[in-house]
């Protein structure tokens, strides 16, 4: 399947895999590109320029095909070494750039020069609109369903994702409730030129977390996720658990009140004991309400296929027959 996301990446498939913390690491970012997809390495997680380097060299030696490494701005105490990030991303011969949170204009310039391509991932459409004056390659429309950050404008992508192709120039993927073939066709039938998965991911054997993480999200249904730090503008959605609904009282009883540090045990530092040690009580982590429609894990090839398979299927067999 060819679109203007495929030729733009080099890759076989129009499905991105999405930058998740504690998650995006060079096995499953390798496991996602050999599939044919563009898998990405999470670039915060690894921290350090050097990390990073030694991530990307090992995602270079599993796989020969094309992947990204996601760049999120945030405001932070300790700030990233965004500028030797960059660097590290440039030297590495990376050849796309996932950004998100704040306005990349600061490093695109750097990007550009080196031939990366940038997609940023915004959950609005003026945001699109101005990723794409900046000079950002494509977009990551994401939608209020999504896992992790959705914004504050709470617009699904049944509206979100026609907008955008409505008003944006530069091609566009689909993120947040994206799972399966019917999420591609749909996104594609909105304006889309592909999909960016992030939960869904996480449910593969490749995906280097806890069996405990995946299984969560198996078992979960669409009715399992909640919406934490509305208050501190800074909503992120997450799976439920003791430590959300812990959360969520806080911000109940404390309203306007409340304070980060109010909620600190309850969000700072928990996603390596979450991702790597399988404590599923300890601590908010994002998911989205695609978790669902996540009844298996598979491999990423297995799921893949599938997933454009049946796509192939939707379009020349369902819809062809509701056109006849």
């Amino acid at each position: 399947m060819k679109t203007k996301i495929t030729e733009m990446f080099g890759i076989e498939h129009p499905i991105i895999q999405g930058g998740m913390h504690y998650v995006g690491f060079a096995e499953l970012a390798a496991a996602v590109s050999n599939a044919g997809g563009l898998g990405i390495i999470t670039g915060l997680t690894q921290g350090t320029p050097e990390k990073l380097a030694n991530e990307i060299a090992r995602c270079k030696d599993m796989t020969d095909k094309p992947f990204g490494v996601n760049l999120t701005f945030l405001p932070s105490l300790a700030q990233p070494d965004y500028p030797g990030l960059v660097k590290t991303i440039i030297e590495g011969g990376v050849k796309v750039v996932e950004t998100a949170g704040r306005n990349p204009a600061e490093v695109l310039p750097h990007l550009k020069d080196a031939g990366i391509k940038v997609i940023h991932k915004c959950t609005s459409v003026r945001h699109s609109l101005k990723a794409q004056q900046i000079g950002c390659d494509a977009v990551s429309v994401d939608g209020f369903e999504c896992g992790g950050h959705p914004g504050e404008d709470d617009i699904p992508n049944f509206i979100l994702l026609p907008r955008a192709a409505d008003e944006l120039e530069i091609p566009f993927v689909a993120s947040g409730g994206m799972a399966d073939a019917r999420s591609l066709v749909a996104a594609m039938a909105l304006g889309a030129e592909g999909m960016n998965m992030g939960t869904r991911f996480i449910a593969t054997q490749e995906a280097p977390v806890h069996e405990n993480v995946k299984h969560a999200i198996v078992a979960a249904s669409e009715l399992d996720t909640r919406l934490v730090m509305r208050p501190l503008r800074n909503t992120e959605r997450v799976l439920n658990n003791d430590a959300v609904q812990r959360l969520l009282e806080k911000e109940a009883a404390l309203g306007k009140d409340i304070q980060f540090d109010d909620i600190k045990e309850e969000v700072a530092g928990v996603y390596p004991k979450i991702m790597m040690e399988g404590d599923m009580e300890i601590g908010a982590w994002s998911c989205g309400m695609v978790a669902g429609l996540v009844n298996d894990i598979p491999t990423c090839q297995e799921l893949i296929s599938r997933i454009m398979t049946e796509a192939e299927d939707i379009i020349r067999q369902r819809l062809a027959r509701v056109g006849a």
